[in-house]
């Protein structure tokens, strides 16, 4: 685990800010879940249509590397969730959230290991303390790791082939829908911005081993 950060493990979550009482109905929540997964298959169908300024052409081995990276991000999404949902400590609409997004992060983890194939990778070892247990800690952890899924396809949404982008914005809409909601729940804005923007997938790699959820091999 990377430790340059300077904090104990798992102390990102520890300043969450408490969970507010959720005002939103359930038809304006869905209401706003849809338009921020319809903003974020706009994002990735713009960022699509770029000209890379560097790096590789799209190609098969290209997405594999893409679908490797981005199957490690739902091991530890489907992996949260479970954990948390089998530990029992959540309440009300958040442990209803923890239940139905865990069964979706364990779909995508199905058909991304079925794309890959035999070059899938193995499942990491991962550890995440109290952040399943605490409600208030598991919001926080939750909406960063929403938001930084949204935020990884679309950082590779222009690397990838056509055929291997439709299948990634298929999965990038339900991940713009979690984060809508997870960020309803933790009282922020579910939907801030018109268009989610993308991030290298070395920022991605920096924002999951601050969060201490990996172990280190």
């Amino acid at each position: 685990m990377d430790g340059s950060c300077g904090r104990s493990e798992h102390a990102l979550f520890d300043a969450a800010p408490a969970t507010r009482q959720v005002k939103t109905n359930r038809r304006q929540l869905v209401r706003r879940g849809v338009l921020a997964g319809a903003a974020t298959i706009t994002g990735i169908s713009l960022l699509g249509t770029r000209g890379l300024s560097a790096g590789a052409a799209p190609s098969e081995s290209q997405d594999q590397k893409i679908f490797n990276f981005a199957l490690l991000l739902e091991y530890i999404q489907a992996g949260f969730y479970s954990e948390a949902v089998d530990h029992g400590r959540l309440r009300g609409e958040v442990r209803e959230f923890a239940e139905i997004v865990s069964q979706h992060e364990r779909e995508h983890v199905k058909y991304l290991q079925a794309a890959l194939g035999p070059r899938a990778r193995e499942r990491p070892a991962l550890s995440f303390g109290d952040a399943t247990q605490d409600q208030r800690k598991f919001l926080a952890a939750a909406v960063l790791l929403e938001n930084t899924g949204v935020s990884a396809y679309n950082g590779q949404a222009a690397n990838l082939t056509k055929k291997a982008l439709v299948a990634a914005a298929e999965i990038v809409s339900v991940e713009g829908r979690h984060a809508a909601w997870v960020s309803d729940l933790a009282g922020q804005d579910p939907a801030p911005r018109a268009a989610d923007p993308g991030v290298s997938a070395s920022a991605v790699a920096s924002t999951l081993r601050r969060t201490g959820f990996l172990k280190p091999t």
